[in-house]
């Protein structure tokens, strides 16, 4: 049978190496990606720029015959403290949440190869109660990654 697996954490650690570890250029602007198990939204110092991932998720479901797909929900949060809500501050945010999920479309994770990208969901571009509440710009992509065994 199909059993739930705890290599969701691993699938996670590595979304952030390879972002880590990404050749200059793969984004616009520096930041260094980190692993939590839940978001911080109110974190001290929102001013620098917070790249925050989150395992969330596993769909378990059989395959073929003695094999099973197991779909794991990586979350990816884009944070950051505005000086102004203006759209000229918020768009090179957007293009680096936009250059995130070009960087994971169709790859293979370099410390999990098992691992190979179904999908990337962006329902809310960002969260509008925290611009208007905090100034802050908060973006969560969710990055899929497949295995099968």
């Amino acid at each position: 049978g199909c059993k739930r697996m705890s290599e969701i954490n691993d699938i996670a650690a590595a979304v952030v190496a390879d972002m880590n570890g990404a050749p200059s250029g793969a984004f616009s602007q520096p930041f260094t990606a980190v692993l939590a198990y839940l978001p911080q939204y109110e974190l001290a110092d929102m001013k620098i720029l917070h790249v925050t991932v989150v395992p969330k998720g596993v769909v378990v479901q059989p395959f073929d015959r003695g094999a099973c797909q197991y779909d794991y929900a990586i979350d990816v949060a884009v944070q950051q403290k505005l000086a102004s809500t203006d759209p000229a501050t918020i768009a090179p945010l957007m293009s680096l949440v936009d250059q995130v999920a070009d960087f994971f479309r169709l790859r293979r994770l370099t410390n999990y190869p098992s691992a190979i990208w179904a999908r990337t969901e962006h329902p809310h571009l960002y969260a509008q109660e925290h611009l208007e509440q905090l100034r802050q710009f908060t973006s969560v992509l969710t990055l899929t990654f497949r295995v099968i065994r």
